[in-house]
């Protein structure tokens, strides 16, 4: 009778536990991993910081937004939205990606370089080292500033990770960005435990892992929002899926959080 109180219970709050072992298994949760993108951060990113070297901001703007114009990737598209005018496409000649590392482009008859550290290495150009998602932009061969952008945490996040730990709970953040972008976001949440440069699979690796140095009476938890997040939902003792996540992550996982907020993980185990 306790274990349908409780489901019901949580169902009035909006968390959805699929079944009465999954609600035990939330009370003995002592590691809870968290996806970054989309979970733990909005998914959008903004562009928090213009750093020109030698020109104006607006400028230093205007050739980074041209040469990301015909990218869909949400960084390429913090860029032209605070560039925040239209891009006259007959002012690009030439575009080419380089994987990994940017773009080259010719724009108004500069050759343009936008991408990462990487990207200015490999053109011998020299440019200050920075923490976090940078975009560096070279004109002609020359450093001519940075922008710094952020995927901005959600309004609960450092709350949810604040209360778990205060519950005894060790949490863990898990991403692809690099470790400066990690490092900075895991800083704003308050988390110090975190894996950076990720593959999907790596993931559901880490969370096999946790479980195997843990005792049986001590679950490990992994609350994610997307396609790449269903291995660790099924690898982990109990899977929470953002509602407003991917239609593959809610049905991977065992507990759905309808609302959407990460302070319903750490009410969800003080139900359990």
């Amino acid at each position: 009778l306790g274990y349908f109180a409780g489901i019901g219970k949580a169902s009035s709050k909006g968390i959805l536990v699929k079944g009465s072992n999954y609600l035990e298994a939330i009370s003995k949760a002592k590691v809870v991993l968290f996806d970054k993108t989309g979970t733990l951060t909005k998914g959008q990113f903004e562009v928090t910081r213009t750093e020109p070297a030698g020109m104006s901001k607006d400028e230093l703007l205007r050739y980074a937004a041209y040469a990301e114009s015909n990218s869909n990737h949400p960084i390429a598209v913090s860029v032209r939205k605070a560039y925040g005018a239209d891009i006259d496409q007959s002012q690009i000649t030439q575009c080419s990606e380089i994987a990994g590392k940017g773009i080259k482009a010719v724009i108004s008859g500069a050759t343009v370089l936008c991408g990462n550290s990487r990207l200015m290495a490999d053109y011998s150009i020299n440019c200050p080292e920075a923490n976090g998602t940078v975009l560096y932009v070279a004109v002609d061969n020359k450093y001519a500033g940075l922008i710094e952008i952020a995927d901005m945490p959600k309004e609960h996040s450092a709350e949810a990770v604040k209360m778990l730990k205060n519950h005894g709970v060790k949490v863990v953040m898990l991403t692809g960005d690099n470790k400066s972008a990690a490092a900075a976001a895991a800083e704003k949440l308050g988390i110090t435990d975190y894996y950076a440069e990720l593959l999907p699979e790596n993931k559901s690796e880490i969370t096999l892992k946790m479980k195997s140095e843990l005792p049986d009476n001590e679950k490990v938890m992994f609350v994610g929002d997307g396609i790449n997040d269903a291995p660790a939902l099924t690898a982990a003792d109990t899977g929470i899926a953002i509602g407003a996540g991917t239609d593959v992550a809610i049905d991977a996982a065992d507990v759905v959080l309808m609302k959407s907020r990460l302070s319903d993980v750490p009410a969800a185990i003080r139900m359990s």
